[in-house]
């Protein structure tokens, strides 16, 4: 691996500012609530019993310092590509054979998501599994999430995205890697996999984004097809906002952190797999109100409500779905918003290595089953090393 210019890439800490710390508690403290809602369950949204309760612990629980330090963990750092700055977490396996594997986030999530899985990944021995199966992993902060600067100027799709994390592949030495992503991650990725397809091994999605070539033939695309109707007709409220007026939403989501939470933890609850543990369904089937909150940060403190919510815009502006040429691997978790079936996918794929449907998980896959999500990495890319 070449060496790597010291003013190339610095090294980063996750921020802890007293002050800002003190307004977000100002702001919390003095929350004008809005009255509940008329229904005993979450179809007019958020339940104020569930938000309150996780802003109460915001004020009087939730330890930033300590969660930060958590975080840092991992190593990351800041690099600026294209008069950007951008923020990625880099950990490389002990392992000299290692595949650099570049994964990537959506909305509503960031790096958090990941942190659970960038041990086994990269260290797989001492989790259990096959040295052969390790990554040098690199996580990055979409532009305009995190700690990564947000656009100035229009035109900032997946593809230069995707762009982005090409060059950054190569500032950190690595000429031959994989790609992983979801949400956006799965757009990003794909772009990858086709405008770049020199550099990338393969790319594994656990949201695979395809259009049906033909009418469900099975139960199961029937299944598929009904589900992506009832999203867009009664889940997709936030995608016409932020796909239309990102910024009127963003004031909101800037100056109120209640606001901030709120417009995430809706999207935890509806998204992901609750019913598989058994418990009543709630947040805390899959997430602790630690996780959601470090999450939550990860927007808040950056302001990053506004700049993320862009992403949908400049989609919409100019529409993209990239059909890579490279190796392709898709995991369908079951309470995935967009799913496929094998017949699909094949059909959408020139290249598809690898497709498997997994019994449980949800849109946050890496976060709520991380074991089930490192095995899925695994058995994608010992298809494509």
């Amino acid at each position: 691996m070449p060496p790597i210019a010291a003013h190339d890439i610095t090294p980063f800490t996750t921020p802890v500012d007293a002050d800002e710390l003190d307004d977000l508690r100002t702001r919390l403290e003095g929350t004008r609530w809005a009255r509940g809602e008329l229904v005993d369950d979450w179809s007019q949204g958020v339940r104020l019993d569930v938000i309150r309760s996780l802003c109460e612990y915001w004020v009087d629980g939730y330890d930033w310092p300590t969660r930060a330090a958590l975080l840092d963990r991992h190593t990351q750092f800041r690099t600026t590509i294209g008069g950007l700055g951008i923020h990625f977490v880099h950990v490389r396996s002990s392992q000299p054979e290692a595949l650099p594997l570049v994964m990537t986030h959506g909305w509503p999530g960031s790096i958090v998501e990941f942190q659970a899985v960038i041990g086994p990944l990269t260290d797989p021995v001492a989790h259990g599994g096959d040295a052969a199966d390790a990554f040098h992993l690199i996580c990055p902060s979409l532009p305009g999430y995190g700690w990564s600067d947000a656009p100035i100027e229009r035109g900032m799709g997946p593809e230069e995205i995707a762009a982005i994390w090409a060059e950054l592949m190569s500032r950190l030495g690595y000429d031959r890697y994989g790609a992983q992503g979801g949400d956006w991650g799965s757009m990003v990725t794909a772009a990858l996999g086709t405008h770049h397809s020199d550099h990338v091994a393969g790319i594994h999605l656990n949201m695979p984004v395809v259009i049906p070539n033909s009418e469900p033939e099975t139960p199961a695309e029937r299944q598929i097809a009904d589900d992506l109707k009832r999203f867009r007709s009664v889940d997709s409220g936030y995608q016409k906002l932020q796909s239309t007026r990102p910024q009127t939403l963003g004031y909101g989501l800037v100056d109120s952190p209640v606001a901030q939470a709120a417009w995430i933890v809706e999207k935890l609850w509806s998204w992901s797999d609750r019913a598989w543990s058994g418990e009543d369904g709630g947040l805390g089937a899959c997430f602790t109100d630690d996780e959601i909150l470090d999450n939550v940060m990860l927007y808040w403190l950056p302001g990053a409500g506004v700049t993320s919510a862009r992403l949908y815009w400049e989609n919409r502006q100019r529409p993209v779905l990239p059909i890579p040429t490279v190796p392709v691997g898709c995991s369908v978790f079951p309470k995935e918003l967009a799913r496929t079936s094998r017949r699909w996918a094949d059909a959408h794929y020139p290249d598809l290595r690898y497709f498997n449907e997994v019994d449980r998980g949800g849109h946050f896959a890496a976060w709520e089953q991380p074991e089930l999500f490192v095995d899925e990495v695994r058995a994608c890319f010992a298809t494509m090393r």
